[in-house]
């Protein structure tokens, strides 16, 4: 629960808004706009799973009815829509919703299973089933993948331990004949077979939680590096520049021993490569936009990395060209929202929830920090209080098409905005 400051909270404004008028289309979300391959194996996995528990139930629909004659009328209904209800939700979500949702249907199906699992004894009398195994022993695998895609590993690890012995144990109760052998063939069958599938599930998950890692590693630095990069190349080039040919043209006309219509000719040409350098330092290295939302990122979760950071994109917003300059600015701009909102809006007994929402088109940047925390009179703000009026709304005040704004009102949180328009046109 975040509360956005209210409309009759006063703004304070550092300079001409981007066009409002198309902020409030955008057609993708993600949480996190680094962890793209994390999102897409979970959203595969949870699809696929999804979709071979439906099938699973549906093969297994004719062994089901003939063991539920055996039990009272209400078990087979239960007993089947425990455990095989919840795929089809889980392929649904898996579609359109965010790995977070599909991870939680997945920890509700697992858990399912295991409640399936509980009615047995309630329901079948022991060695009544004229069969080789229950239909609930054969689905452990199952609620092993549901529970591998929900759940940390050593949680999914004791998921296995205890769905393992149970279903053994009901196996053994219900079908085998009651043996020390018997019990251990049981448990191993379904111990095998789960493992396998936990450790081929934790495998990819982990794997592509660290693709991501060092995508976004690589992407900061690259970021990091590039005004650096262009400032070196740019002075070597002066400094040749100065040696070949400004050196070179004070040198000759000192000696006095050539034409005045080839110095000046020398010098023109000079005059014309010192201008062509100053015209390139005025085109800094830009970043795109999955590299400008890494770098604002990573400004945000070396203050705190529990805070939310949402991104949306409309369509072109891979046309964002952002200076370097201007990502400093409002990683800068942004990181003091986020310090000021960590010492000053903390509520005593209750969580103060923080996020950030970055929405970019194809040439503007909007971001939008907000908590739910004390909040403040913003009329009331002290003028020597540096952190918004200077270190926030300044720094939005110097950028060139940039723009800040702070709503807040006591105990209604606080927003605040900061957008970037390109050249300042929009």
């Amino acid at each position: 629960m975040i509360a956005v400051g209210t409309t009759e909270a006063p703004i304070v404004r550092a300079g001409p808004l981007v066009r409002a008028g198309t902020w409030w289309r955008g057609h993708s979300v993600s949480e996190d706009a680094g962890a793209v391959a994390f999102d897409r194996i979970v959203r595969r996995l949870g699809l696929s799973m999804g979709i071979g528990g439906m099938i699973m139930g549906l093969v297994d629909l004719p062994e089901i009815i003939a063991q539920s004659r055996h039990a009272p009328d209400w078990w087979a209904p239960v007993a089947a829509t425990l455990v095989f209800g919840g795929f089809p939700v889980l392929a649904a979500v898996s579609i359109r919703l965010r790995p977070k949702a599909i991870r939680a249907v997945a920890g509700f199906i697992a858990v399912g299973y295991l409640a399936g699992l509980a009615t047995l004894p309630f329901a079948l009398q022991t060695h009544t089933v004229d069969a080789a195994s229950m239909w609930v022993y054969r689905m452990l695998p199952l609620g092993m993948l549901t529970a591998a895609l929900a759940w940390p590993v050593l949680l999914s690890a004791g998921y296995l331990l205890v769905g393992s012995v149970a279903v053994a144990a009901s196996n053994v109760y219900l079908v085998e004949d009651l043996t020390a052998m018997s019990a251990v063939s049981a448990f191993a069958r379904a111990f095998g077979l789960s493992t396998l599938l936990l450790w081929c599930v934790a495998s990819a998950l982990s794997a592509t939680a660290r693709v991501d890692r060092e995508s976004a590693r690589a992407s900061r630095q690259a970021a990091s590096s590039a005004a650096a990069s262009a400032r070196d190349h740019e002075r070597s080039r002066f400094a040749a520049l100065i040696h070949d040919a400004v050196l070179s043209t004070l040198l000759d006309a000192s000696r006095g021993n050539e034409q005045s219509a080839v110095l000046r000719r020398q010098a023109e040409r000079t005059l014309e490569q010192l201008d062509e350098i100053r015209v390139a330092a005025r085109e800094p290295d830009v970043l795109d936009a999955r590299a400008a939302v890494i770098f604002l990122r990573s400004a945000v979760h070396e203050i705190n990395p529990g805070i939310r950071f949402a991104t949306r994109t409309w369509p072109g917003f891979d046309d964002l060209r952002m200076p370097v300059h201007a990502a400093t600015t409002l990683a800068s701009a942004l990181g003091e929202a986020v310090r000021n909102s960590l010492r000053h809006a903390a509520i005593p007994g209750r969580t103060v929830h923080r996020t950030v929402t970055c929405t970019i088109s194809a040439g503007s940047i909007r971001l939008v920090f907000t908590d739910d925390g004390a909040g403040f009179d913003v009329r009331r703000v002290p003028s020597d209080r540096l952190g918004i009026s200077v270190s926030i709304l300044g720094r939005m005040r110097q950028l060139a098409g940039g723009a800040g704004f702070v709503e807040s009102q006591p105990g209604e949180g606080t927003t605040v905005t900061l957008v970037w328009g390109g050249d300042g046109s929009h």
